[in-house]
């Protein structure tokens, strides 16, 4: 590859969004808009790690490692150049194919009156919400022309899951929320499996530098859950998109002290409530303070707001809280 190749490659994959990608988060800002934050590279526990997002370099004062974006894939992945240059080709690419079909999904929202009446019977009745979210409908049988016609090949979409291996759309008369790296599709037909993620990891916790900004934080299993609270003015709400954490999810909440609140669905076979208990138990060993949100029998937060609950019932919930 070129030096003008490189170069361009660099430009069009600026560091700081790999970084983040890959679930890097600054501590502290410093001047000239450098930033500082635990090193990805070695086991960090004073921040040492530093970016110049304008200069597109990292130092560690740590490891004494640092470079531009493609070193950084190489120390990252442990991989040698030529392998680093294809991760952060393939990585490129699939962040800009999953941009433009969300923005496909979002422009077919408003065109299907079915979706938004089911956003609306789930309580979702905000335009300020529906933009924050960025949600979107797939009507299914329309993507794969469209993103042909931008220039991406079907294997391509074959390799990000968006489209089957036969062909054909993936997601189909679903309700569809970009995620970190994914999108989630909740099925509008009864005849479908009802949740639908791409190949990969769901990613970190939802909407989280958001919420990580409160010094206390509302913890909810799925994103009609998260929807009710913030569009109820909860704004320091996550998500963690079922009651199971990944290491990334757990390593977020036990970033900087907190109290969680845990509103789990309050499942009539309890499953919700063992989740959150076996949670409470794991986050109070990390020092973070936990209280378990006592819903309703039978009620998660979203069912909880539908038949009537409001903002300031779910507070006094939130108030008497252990």
């Amino acid at each position: 590859m070129s030096r003008q190749a490189l170069d361009e490659l660099k430009q069009q994959i600026l560091l700081l969004d790999y970084l983040q990608a890959h679930y890097w988060r600054p501590v502290r800002r410093l001047s000239r808009g450098r930033l500082m934050g635990l090193c990805p590279l070695h086991a960090d526990h004073k921040p040492s790690f530093l970016v110049d997002p304008h200069k597109n370099l990292f130092y560690c004062y740590g490891c004494t490692r640092g470079g531009d974006v493609i070193r950084f894939a190489e120390l990252y992945h442990q991989v040698k150049f030529s392998q680093a240059l294809s991760l952060l080709r393939q990585w490129r690419g699939l962040t800009s194919v999953l941009h433009e079909a969300a923005s496909f999904y979002r422009i077919q929202l408003h065109r299907h009156g079915g979706a938004v009446a089911y956003l609306y019977e789930r309580g979702i009745q905000s335009s300020e919400l529906i933009e924050h979210m960025r949600i979107g409908y797939a009507p299914g049988g329309c993507l794969r022309g469209w993103l042909t016609q931008l220039g991406y090949s079907v294997p391509v979409l074959r390799q990000t899951g968006l489209v089957t291996a036969a062909g054909y759309d993936a997601y189909t008369n679903r309700v569809v929320f970009p995620l970190e790296g994914n999108l989630y599709g909740r099925s509008l037909s009864a005849s479908a499996p009802p949740h639908r993620f791409l190949p990969g990891t769901k990613g970190g916790l939802y909407a989280w530098e958001q919420a990580r900004q409160y010094p206390e934080v509302i913890l909810v299993e799925g994103l009609f859950d998260y929807a009710v609270l913030w569009q109820a003015g909860f704004h320091n709400v996550t998500c963690a998109m079922g009651n199971h954490l990944n290491v990334h999810q757990y390593r977020q909440l036990c970033d900087s002290p907190r109290t969680v609140y845990l509103t789990f669905d309050a499942d009539m076979n309890g499953s919700g409530q063992r989740a959150a208990q076996s949670l409470a138990c794991q986050l109070t060993d990390q020092g973070v303070n936990v209280r378990a949100v006592a819903l309703p029998k039978g009620h998660d937060p979203n069912s909880f707001f539908i038949r009537g609950g409001d903002a300031r019932q779910f507070k006094a919930l939130l108030e008497v809280a252990q």
